[in-house]
């Protein structure tokens, strides 16, 4: 595994997702790994995991970055296909991005650490607890995916969306349409009650065009990143630490088996922190800023 600093790379013209140090590291499983860190403070440290669709990255983290750094030491990765991680046409999967954040916890972190995803990688980050459970003390999941009534497609399915988005005559084409400005301003306001902040979307716009950037979104587009019956597989196990899920409502996924769940499991809280409609750091920094720190212990 190897470490080095990234801020400067010359063949990358992607600025910082985050006004802080930027490193990577290279894991034989999820590849180059880019990580955003800010060790100043002391305490238990807090690792952050962006969400997934046509242009994420560690910008939409920013608000929970910003409130907690200098108090403790707080990460936050690119997970790969996205930001400034690798990019390669290879095949993604929850196993390669659960890698990725075990990676960063196992050898960049070195300590168990309070787990923050949101969305889809709620999934990841519970598949990477499992894992190795001894590096997460405590997971915090925001409009995590999984708890809908209505069920996934079938793998197969997944892989035969797939090769059809991909097919060269058409896969550019159709990723250019779901990452133009347009389309990432309709998509991202979908997601506030009001509009969007102009800086996500013009961070998200530029984190679209960089090459490479189509072949993680399209595994995305094609379900093959979601874990068939989550619940049972994933959230289920989680029985040995403490678990936070803050859900309202979210134009993209649904929580109906969210409050039973966790009503049945000591371990495990649920806050909606409404109104909001799926990021609540950035609607409602303050209450969510409080219920982390209470959650946490004092933050």
């Amino acid at each position: 595994m190897k470490h080095r600093q990234a801020s400067g790379r010359a063949t990358n013209p992607l600025p910082p997702a985050l006004a802080a140090p930027l490193a990577e590291l290279n894991s034989a499983e999820a590849g180059r790994i880019a990580y955003y860190a800010d060790e100043e403070g002391e305490g238990r440290p807090l690792l952050l995991v962006h969400s997934i669709n046509a242009a994420p990255s560690s910008f939409e983290l920013k608000p929970l970055f910003e409130r907690f750094r200098g108090g403790r030491p707080v990460y936050s990765i690119d997970l790969p296909g996205f930001g400034q991680s690798e990019r390669s046409d290879r095949v993604y999967s929850p196993e390669l991005y659960a890698q990725a954040i075990g990676a960063v916890l196992e050898h960049v972190i070195r300590a168990p650490a309070d787990l923050l995803a949101l969305s889809l990688s709620a999934e990841f980050a519970a598949r990477a607890a499992l894992a190795a459970p001894g590096t997460v003390a405590s997971l915090v999941l925001i409009s995590p995916t999984g708890f809908s009534a209505r069920g996934l497609p079938g793998a197969g399915v997944g892989r035969i969306a797939h090769r059809a988005l991909t097919l060269p005559l058409w896969r550019q084409h159709l990723f250019d349409l779901v990452a133009s400005r347009a389309s990432i301003r309709y998509y991202l306001n979908k997601s506030f009650v009001g509009r969007a902040p102009e800086a996500l979307v013009d961070y998200a716009y530029a984190t679209a065009h960089q090459p490479g950037a189509r072949h993680a979104p399209l595994y995305f587009l094609s379900t093959q990143l979601f874990t068939r019956d989550a619940i049972a597989t994933l959230y289920g196990a989680l029985t040995d630490m403490p678990v936070l899920a803050i859900a309202d409502r979210d134009p993209y996924v649904t929580f109906e088996r969210l409050p039973e769940f966790a009503a049945k499991r000591p371990n495990w809280r649920f806050e909606t922190l409404a109104p909001h409609l799926g990021l609540p750091h950035w609607e409602r920094p303050e209450a969510t800023f409080e219920l982390l720190k209470g959650f946490w212990g004092g933050g």
